[in-house]
């Protein structure tokens, strides 16, 4: 199953999500654990009339970078890596890690550190990308480790990885298409909204939207994908929110995490494991204290958590938002060296208000809310 699988993905990530034209520069990017699929990805670019370049990991060169650079070697940036960001035509990125928690034990000052240093690549990066410079996609391999953080066996973590990307269907890209026409509904309606309130247990939270854009997620740049997003008004939120599922990030796992906002900014935060980190996080620049995103999963084929925010985000009946920088092409000003998505469960005891009208109850919009 999973050889027929990983070419499938293959096909999918290359003829579907990046659509690779003959002539462009592909890189394939990834670490050792995912050998089987960024050789199938290599060959499928090729097929496609590109010019691939592989980047391979061996798997521990993040963790010795933090135990053991200088600061100015956290600090650096490589040039490599700089010339391919401003050359490439698509990048597609796997992820697959054989130790998720490799870096729980990294000074969380270190790790802000080494994400400042990365700001400006990263900005770059995705302007390209929104100015239509760049495609790209992130995708994930099946790994024991990943199998563990999801509290699945191996067997049952493939399926649940190839069941989200829809690659037991008899047509996979068919069935992104038609999940497309409910994401562009979804977009459509929220383009007309200036304002979202959020009410659940702990949670009582209001975004201005107003002029933002609205970006459908149907397996373009996230593979498996489901979700429509936004930058909120970097200071028209206010009020709270509690995070139902723990808030992952570069291997720390932080619970239970509760933020206030006022006029836009964090001003109280609370957690019942990891707070320093969380607010070490926060205090790591001007713009990690405002909202760079807010989404609405859409998945339904996601409907559990596993750590894994590639997945998590998208869970059919929730929301999430990004603290640091946002996405350009949503019209998002924020900049940062951060992007920490966090998930809200709203599946229950859930409502969701726009101007002030209830449009969305327990996980999913009310009927007539969305254009068939």
């Amino acid at each position: 199953m999973a050889d027929a699988m990983v070419e499938r993905l293959a096909e999918v990530l290359v003829g579907y999500s990046a659509s690779v034209q003959p002539g462009e520069f592909v890189t394939v990017e990834g670490t050792i654990a995912a050998k089987p699929l960024i050789v199938e990805v290599f060959r499928e670019v090729l097929a496609a009339g590109g010019h691939p370049r592989s980047k391979v990991k061996l798997g521990r060169e993040t963790e010795i970078l933090f135990a053991e650079a200088t600061d100015e070697q956290l600090d650096w940036v490589d040039p490599a890596f700089l010339g391919i960001n401003e050359q490439a035509d698509v990048r597609i990125i796997v992820d697959a890690e054989s130790n998720t928690k490799a870096l729980s034990n990294v000074a969380p000052a270190r790790q802000a550190r080494r994400s400042r240093a990365r700001e400006a690549s990263r900005n770059r990066y995705l302007e390209r990308a929104a100015a239509g410079e760049l495609k790209w996609v992130l995708t994930a391999f099946p790994t024991e480790a990943a199998a563990q953080d999801a509290e699945m066996s191996l067997a049952e973590y493939e399926r649940f990885v190839y069941g989200a990307g829809k690659l037991f269907d008899d047509d996979p890209v068919a069935s992104w298409q038609e999940f497309a026409k409910h994401a562009f509904a979804a977009e459509a309606f929220l383009e007309q909204v200036r304002e979202l309130r959020i009410v659940a247990e702990g949670t009582d939270l209001t975004l201005g939207v107003e002029g933002r854009t609205w970006e459908p997620s149907v397996g373009k740049e996230n593979f498996p994908d489901g979700e429509v997003f936004t930058a909120p008004l970097e200071t028209k939120v206010d009020g709270t929110i509690r995070f139902t599922y723990p808030a992952v990030f570069q291997g720390r796992e932080v619970n239970d995490v509760e933020l206030r906002f006022a006029g836009g900014e964090v001003v109280d935060s609370s957690a019942s494991h990891g707070l320093e980190f969380l607010r070490e996080m926060i205090a790591m620049d001007e713009g990690a204290r405002r909202l760079g995103e807010f989404a609405f999963g859409l998945n339904d084929g996601i409907d559990r958590f596993t750590r894994n925010i590639l997945f998590d985000e998208k869970i059919g009946g929730t929301v999430h938002l990004a603290l640091g920088t946002s996405y350009p092409e949503t019209g998002g000003l924020n900049r940062s060296g951060l992007h920490w998505d966090i998930i809200c469960d709203l599946r229950t005891g859930s409502e969701v208000y726009a101007d002030g009208e209830l449009v969305y109850r327990d996980g999913a919009f009310l009927p007539g809310v969305l254009a068939s």
